[in-house]
């Protein structure tokens, strides 16, 4: 998840990066998967004709995305925040 936000972030102008993120947060934090779905929908309905590049990625990986609302919120914060291959390669390194 972590890696399609900061990905959608590149493409968004900095004077609206703050007011895009708040929006995409309801995506993301989302407590349940029809409300990330209604989420994403507003998301679009605003931002859409401004990035429809940053909307057309979350769009086509949605169905990959989305399985992270499958799990309870006290797994969500892991899966959100940190990486399985990244987390054994800083294993190795240390």
């Amino acid at each position: 998840m972590i890696h399609q936000i900061r990905n959608s972030m590149k493409y968004v102008a900095s004077k609206n990066q703050k007011a895009f993120m708040a929006d995409l947060k309801c995506v993301y934090k989302a407590a349940t998967l029809n409300a990330a779905e209604s989420a994403l929908d507003e998301l679009e309905a605003k931002w859409g004709d401004k990035y429809p590049m940053v909307i057309k990625s979350w769009r086509s990986k949605w169905p990959t995305l989305s399985a992270y609302f499958k799990y309870p919120e006290y797994v969500r914060k892991p899966i959100y925040t940190t990486n399985a291959v990244e987390a054994v390669h800083r294993q190795f390194r240390n």
